[in-house]
This record gives C-alpha cells, sequence and structure tokens, in this order.
C-alpha cells in the first residue's frame, strides 16, 4: 500500500492503536483516536504525562494499526516517526484535531481551557510506509 491510498483510509479512519517502545525496547500499546492533518500527518491527542508521550521523546519510531469503527473489516498498518508538540503551540492543531474527528464544539473556550488543564499535547506523526492491509 502507498502512502497515499493510507491517507485516504485515515482520513475516514480514527480509531488506532499505538506502539511506542518502553526504555528496556519492549513495545507498549495504547488504543487512541487518530487524525488526519492537512499536512498528511497523523495526528493524536495525549496527556503530557502519559506513558506514550515518554516513549515517543526518547525513541520517536512508532507504528498504528488503524481500524474500522466496527472493529472487523479492513484495516491498515503505518509507521513512521513521532514527535510531540506541547502547549501553548499544541493549541491550534488540537482544535484542528477535533474538528476532523469529532466537528464543532459547542464552546471552543472550554474547550481549550480543557486542553491546557488536561496538559495535552499533540503527537505527529510523519508517515514513512504503510501495510499490509489484508483482511483475516
Amino acid at each position: 500500500m502507498d502512502l497515499d491510498a493510507a491517507r485516504r483510509f485515515l482520513a475516514n479512519h480514527h480509531n488506532a492503536v499505538l506502539l511506542t517502545h518502553r526504555a528496556d525496547g519492549s513495545p507498549q500499546m495504547s488504543p487512541v483516536t487518530s487524525a488526519l492533518s492537512p499536512a498528511g500527518e497523523v495526528w493524536i491527542s495525549t496527556r503530557e504525562t502519559a506513558a506514550k508521550t515518554r516513549n515517543v521523546l526518547r525513541d520517536p519510531a512508532v507504528a498504528l494499526c488503524v481500524l474500522p469503527d466496527e472493529f472487523y473489516g479492513e484495516w491498515i498498518q503505518v509507521e513512521g516517526r513521532a514527535r510531540v508538540v506541547h502547549l501553548p503551540e499544541a493549541m491550534e492543531g488540537l482544535v484542528d484535531y477535533y474538528r476532523s474527528v469529532s466537528g464543532e464544539h459547542p464552546d471552543w473556550d472550554e474547550y481549550r481551557e480543557a486542553m491546557r488543564t488536561q496538559r495535552r499535547i499533540l503527537l505527529c506523526v510523519t508517515l514513512e510506509r504503510a501495510g499490509p492491509n489484508q483482511q483475516g
């Protein structure tokens, strides 16, 4: 699967399992909601204190298994390198992330305050490889 086909899939499928690496090299997996950025990166909102954030800061190599809402069916795996964008720089990306996944928020000021209170960051994954995408 080429990266453009993967991006088309990612634009419409937001459920994923993120794989990062612990300090000892073992895998750490987290269910996440992903969004495709306008630049074609994968965006993931998480907390500054999450294990996946610490893992990415130490080792930016990540993989995502992206699944349909109904779980079974077509799926893809993408791999790349992640970077962490902290607040306040992350705020407008977090707004765009929310819009991409859920549409308009009823109160953007409330949303922004929640992002600050929760110490949210944005993981930005630059895609390097995609596939497989076979069922069964």
